[in-house]
């Protein structure tokens, strides 16, 4: 008998669950985005996984060990779970191509938009990726979320409202659905999916 596979919302980290403030080298430099509590546990209720998949490149350049990047996540779990909100897996890819000493600085399928951290968590949690979603700022999680068959929403928070105006008329490929924060996007997830099954 074959295991039902589940779907998920996978959230990138900075500019999206997260205020987008540049390299968080410090915990203290963590900043929840307002709704983001509102939408991960909307996202729960809604039977949702919640995935966080994160490109944590100031590793692989030194700006911070690779530690801070598992107690910031540690401290973004704990405060959504202090809203009562669940975020089941977190996935971070700590290389850059051309930057940084070895391990770090190689070819890795993991950061976005290659689909490694995605097709990881689809295996371990299983995840069906064609019902899923990938949600951030930037035009790497469009990206990411085609590359594995998943719907795409791009943000106007962090980088997203620049990406937009600067850069949309040049995008290959272009997001499912553009929402102003991460509640905005769960909400539209959610009614889509109650059409869906209407």
């Amino acid at each position: 008998m074959t295991a039902v596979r589940r779907r998920a919302i996978f959230m990138d980290r900075d500019g999206t669950v997260l205020d987008e403030v540049g390299y968080v080298n410090h915990v203290d430099r963590v900043r929840m985005l307002p709704n983001s509590p509102a939408a991960v546990r909307r996202a729960n209720e809604a039977g949702f996984q919640v995935v966080v998949v994160t490109n944590q490149a100031g590793v692989a350049r030194g700006y911070f060990p690779e530690s801070l990047v598992t107690d910031v996540n540690d401290l973004l779990r704990a405060l959504l779970a202090e809203q009562g909100a669940r975020v089941d897996g977190i996935y971070y890819c700590p290389h850059h191509p051309t930057v940084g000493p070895d391990p770090y600085r190689k070819e890795c399928d993991c950061r976005k938009p290659r689909p490694g951290m995605l097709l990881r968590a689809a295996e371990e949690m299983g995840i069906d990726l064609s019902t899923s979603y990938v949600v951030g700022d930037t035009v790497k999680d469009v990206e990411a979320g085609h590359n594995v068959g998943a719907t795409s929403v791009l943000l106007r928070t962090g980088y997203g409202r620049g990406e937009l105006e600067l850069h949309s008329a040049g995008w290959k490929r272009h997001p499912h659905h553009i929402a102003d924060d991460l509640l905005a996007a769960v909400d539209w997830i959610v009614a889509r999916e109650q059409g869906a099954s209407s």
